[in-house]
């Protein structure tokens, strides 16, 4: 309370009207400490006079009250405590007067609404706290709606630390973030303005903690241990046990609010990390079975030995991959995935290639071509997905030396078990087209127009074809699934035989609207008399054929604000966008090894191109396509994977063909006529190594390739994209998540509750990630959190369900009163919240609230 404060009660009590025969007012202080000594000798008083009492002046002011000035109103201050009646010399003139009192803590009291006067101790302990103006201030706004020692303790220490509303738990967030961080400023300040007594007995209360060292160190541990106890799967080491909590529950909240926070995170990872060392967890995990630590997440320790089992028992040759990629699953929804997320993914494609290669490897035959084409196209080229991935995730691992042993297995088992035995039966295989590069009844590249195009340009309708370079099919069908996950575009993804060679110039060329493509004396290639290679050219060969057409760049597009992007395709009906991102990096030595970098940053590139296409120019139809596939592999070529060449200066050599116009019958290789593209009487022949094989060209680069006829250089993606303006928005939604345990009520403190994905994924079902946890009726949170990944494409309902486990803290519960399971969206920016579901509480304990 300030001065004037106190000026405004006393003046109230001097002034007020006189009863009880009454002349005047007078009022006694006494101030037991001398608080407001200094504050006295400079008040003054409306309508009264002061008289201030030093031990020694009692006659001299009964004289001037009884005898000198027997009608002003007096205040009567005493900077001492009352005495005994036996020695109070004024103690006639008390009975008749009126008593105030004004210790610091009673009128902080009385300004903070407190009328409890058990409080008044714990409000003189924090005089120097709150002779501040900015610490109260910042505590008085908290308003808190009841008082007591413990709330009145929590909220001095919330202030301490700066927080903007009062929390125990908040407090020592603050306190060991900035113990990790090896500063001291917040407890320094508790000591000194505050009570680190009061800070630690209500650790003691709230979270069991009764060892002797009051430190912030040992509590981390101690909360940390306790914590751990609830989800290692086997007896803690002895000398652990007095770290653990006999209000582990507390712990276990506390810990998933401290490492689920955005704010917090890094502050619980440096603690984490602190803690582990301390307890020489390394040691420990060199002799527990992973099974015991499966469902650990407290420390990074457990996720790296998680993943370096893993990896072990690959190169072990412990077979068990639908495990393995079950427990890496399982671990999506842990605290630290996300810092071990290329770690995580490099082992998951590895098992996944593992497993697929293991499925498949005794069923690569030398199939028909067209049958073998439509085989690699549904199976095969999953195997080059998962090589991709691998080695996309590998080169971002930041722990490359886990890798060291799987990098050669994967390496081994896709070069010389996949790619050699696939490229060897199906060189057999097409080596049975005689010479004649046509797949059966296959839609092909040379007819993309025609069979594509054309029919809705004819019925008037607008299309964009997007060509990108060196797509190749099974990345295609990662952008198609990508596609489909959006709610506003449909997406279909199909194949056509690509060209050959399968080149960049041919495939470019065969692409455009045509009647004719020519190969020329020295090799360049030209549509309807016109060389395709430029730009510039390309817009007049569409311009041949359809009128209103425009050839652009993605790399000039994106340069382009919008509206000057509609003002270029307005009028047009067919517009071709040249998107160059993978080819331009794989077909340079210095950069091929980041082609599959390429590939992922042109997923991205095209998808978000097709969300502008739809949003900015309101594209129905959109065409992906590519030019040609490509193969590549880390690993170094060896003599053995060159086919030697007999060529001229008449030829057109490349790593991975010939073109010539001479008859030749070279060893290891394969012989097709052009006259499949180029018309009959064409003497251009394409020769090619058998295999994967290369021919020996001069300079490097010759691990990125793509001109042959495997399938991985010539099934080429064909994308279709409708954008169904509103009708593929409603039909694009998210898998539901339900709550299927049938009980509403909670008996015991450690329960499960189990939920259902009600549909599978799908083109047309998206995935669902959730956070669960409960909250009681003013949305404080009682319980931890569990992460709930919704994305299962399992027709088997086993295989859609989830059993979560939620540990609620110790404290009182009302079972007349709601509980909520709230179950929120993290992906949603606005509304998060996707279902609150009531529950009744019925524990058979209680334990302390906070009470805010």
């Amino acid at each position: 309370m300030e001065l004037n404060e106190i000026k405004k009660v006393l003046e109230d009590n001097l002034n007020k009207s006189l009863s009880n025969g009454r002349k005047r007012n007078i009022v006694f202080w006494y101030d037991d400490a001398g608080e407001f000594a200094a504050e006295v000798d400079e008040l003054v008083l409306k309508g009264a006079r002061i008289l201030k009492l030093n031990g020694r002046n009692s006659f001299q002011v009964k004289y001037i009250l009884e005898h000198k000035d027997t009608s002003s109103n007096y205040l009567i201050y005493a900077p001492f405590s009352r005495p005994a009646a036996r020695e109070n010399y004024l103690l006639d003139i008390q009975k008749y007067s009126i008593d105030f009192s004004a210790d610091k803590a009673t009128v902080l009291m009385r300004q903070l609404n407190v009328t409890d006067d058990s409080l008044r101790a714990s409000f003189r302990r924090y005089l120097k706290f709150f002779n501040n103006k900015e610490r109260y201030k910042a505590f008085k706004a908290y308003s808190l709606t009841t008082c007591t020692e413990d709330t009145l303790d929590i909220a001095v220490l919330s202030v301490l630390c700066k927080l903007p509303y009062p929390g125990l738990e908040e407090v020592l967030m603050a306190l060991l973030a900035e113990y990790a961080a090896g500063r001291t400023a917040i407890y320094d300040n508790i000591e000194k303005f505050g009570d680190s007594a009061a800070l630690w007995k209500l650790i003691r209360k709230y979270y069991g903690y009764e060892l002797e060292q009051k430190d912030l160190g040992t509590l981390g541990l101690f909360l940390l241990v306790s914590g751990l106890s609830f989800s290692l799967r086997r007896e803690l080491p002895k000398q652990w046990e007095p770290f653990v909590s006999p209000r582990k529950n507390d712990a276990v909240v506390f810990l998933s609010r401290f490492m689920g926070g955005a704010s917090t995170v890094e502050a619980y990872r440096r603690l984490s990390r602190m803690v582990q060392e301390k307890l020489k967890l390394q040691d420990y995990l060199k002799q527990w079975e992973l099974d015991s630590y499966r469902e650990c997440d407290l420390f990074s320790l457990f996720d790296e030995a998680i993943i370096q089992d893993i990896l072990g028992n690959l190169l072990a040759g412990v077979g068990q991959f639908n495990n393995y990629i079950e427990i890496i699953l399982e671990r999506r929804n842990k605290h630290w995935f996300k810092v071990y997320e290329n770690e995580y993914n490099a082992a998951y494609w590895a098992c996944v290639l593992l497993d697929e290669w293991q499925t498949h490897k005794d069923s690569i035959k030398e199939y028909p071509p067209h049958d073998f084409f439509v085989k690699y196209a549904e199976d095969y080229c999953r195997i080059d997905t998962a090589y991709r991935k691998f080695v996309y995730y590998t080169d971002r691992a930041a722990r490359h030396e886990w890798f060291d042993g799987i990098r050669e297995m994967v390496e081994n088992t896709y070069v010389n078990g996949y790619l050699n035995n696939l490229s060897i039966k199906w060189s057999g295989s097409v080596e049975s087209l005689q010479e004649h590069w046509e797949l059966g009844s296959l839609p092909n590249q040379w007819g993309f127009f025609r069979q594509q195009v054309r029919s809705h340009l004819k019925k008037g309708e607008r299309v964009f074809v997007i060509v990108s370079d060196a797509l190749r099919f099974e990345a295609a069908g990662e952008l198609a699934r990508h596609l489909n996950s959006e709610r506003r575009v449909s997406a279909e993804l199909n194949t056509m035989q690509g060209v050959l060679p399968s080149c960049t110039s041919l495939g470019m060329a065969c692409l455009l609207p045509h009647r004719h493509i020519e190969i020329s004396g020295d090799y360049s290639v030209s549509v309807d008399g016109v060389s395709s290679e430029s730009l510039e050219n390309r817009n007049k060969i569409l311009s041949q054929q359809v009128e209103k057409s425009i050839a652009v760049r993605y790399k000039d597009l994106m340069d382009l604000k919008w509206d000057e992007f509609r003002k270029l395709v307005r009028g047009k009906d067919l517009i071709y966008i040249y998107h160059n991102s993978i080819d331009a990096r794989g077909d340079h030595y210095p950069t091929e090894s980041e082609v599959f970098d390429a590939v992922e940053e042109a997923l991205v590139q095209l998808g978000s191109l097709v969300t502008r296409l739809v949003n900015n120019v309101a594209a129905t139809n959109i065409y992906i396509v590519a030019d040609h596939g490509f193969i590549y592999q880390r690993k170094s070529l060896a003599e053995y994977d060159k086919t030697i060449g007999d060529s001229d200066d008449n030829d057109y050599v490349s790593r991975r063909f010939i073109l010539t116009g001479q008859d030749k019958q070279l060893d290891g290789t394969l012989t097709f006529s052009m006259e499949y593209l180029l018309g009959a009487g064409n003497a251009f022949k394409c020769i090619t190594p058998r295999g994967a094989n290369r021919f020996p060209v001069k300079g490097g680069g010759a691990n990125y390739v793509h001109g042959g006829p495997l399938p991985q250089e010539i099934v080429v993606p064909l994308i279709h994209i409708k954008n169904e303006r509103g009708r593929s928005a409603k039909n694009v939604q998210k898998v539901t998540v339900t709550l299927t345990s049938i009980s509403r009520k909670i008996t015991n403190a450690v329960t499960y509750l189990e939920f259902f994905q009600t549909e599978k994924l799908s083109d047309k079902m998206r995935p669902s990630r959730l956070k669960l946890y409960l909250v009681d009726r003013d949305g404080n949170r009682i319980s931890n959190e569990n992460i709930i990944i919704a994305d299962s494409q399992s027709d088997d309902p086993v295989e859609r369900k989830f059993r979560e486990k939620f540990v609620l803290k110790n404290m009182k519960y009302d079972k007349s009163q709601k509980y909520y399971l709230i179950m929120e969206d993290e992906e949603e920016q606005v509304e998060k919240i996707y279902d609150r579901i009531p529950f009744t509480v019925d524990l058979a304990f209680s334990g302390d609230d906070f009470g805010f």
